[in-house]
């Protein structure tokens, strides 16, 4: 073997290499994304359960305000959707941004019902209803914060993606841009 092709397999074993490495750390980064999805699906799913529990809770004292309730409910099915959609791949662009877009109707309606629900202090009362409107308004905290972790793993993905020699592998191992919440 003459050097010259030594020189080219060490320099075509430093390619593989560099490969296999930019793979793995893209893989890895598209894993904490998901990983941050779980904690998102988390909070999702308990201030869902709290806008259904008090969409019915109030569904008799409220029935003046039906549409309200049923703008909430409208919208939390919205967001569920979006949010099933997004579980099967945490990357999907447009996934995220159908989420977003369910986000804010689902924002807009629980604001209007605990805004109703602040104008009745008699029914605000009663612990059942106080308990999930307490839940309901608390979820935007939790969901912030979850909100934030995710936007952090898809910053670090998609940084990773932009840098000069890995965003030559992207259409060879078919990666997307991560969405933001």
């Amino acid at each position: 073997m003459s050097w010259a092709q030594i020189l080219v397999l060490a320099v075509a074993a430093v390619i593989v290499f560099w490969m296999v490495g930019a793979y793995n750390r893209l893989v890895a980064l598209r894993a904490a994304i998901g990983a941050a999805w779980l904690i998102v699906a988390e909070a999702l799913a308990r201030r869902g359960a709290a806008a259904r529990v008090l969409a019915e809770a109030l569904r008799a004292p409220m029935a003046d305000e039906a549409r309200a309730l049923d703008a909430l409910l409208a919208a939390q099915a919205q967001v569920q959707e979006a949010a099933e959609a997004l579980a099967a791949r945490p990357v999907r662009l447009d996934a995220t941004l159908a989420l977003v877009k369910g986000e804010a109707a689902m924002g807009a309606a629980a604001s209007r019902v605990l805004a109703l629900l602040d104008q009745q202090p008699l029914l605000k009362a009663e612990p059942a209803i106080a308990e999930q409107a307490a839940l309901l308004g608390d979820s935007a905290s939790r969901l912030a914060f979850a909100r934030q972790l995710f936007n952090d793993a898809g910053a670090a993905y998609d940084e990773a993606a932009a840098q000069f020699p890995t965003r030559l592998l992207l259409r060879l191992y078919r990666f997307e841009p991560a969405g933001r919440l």
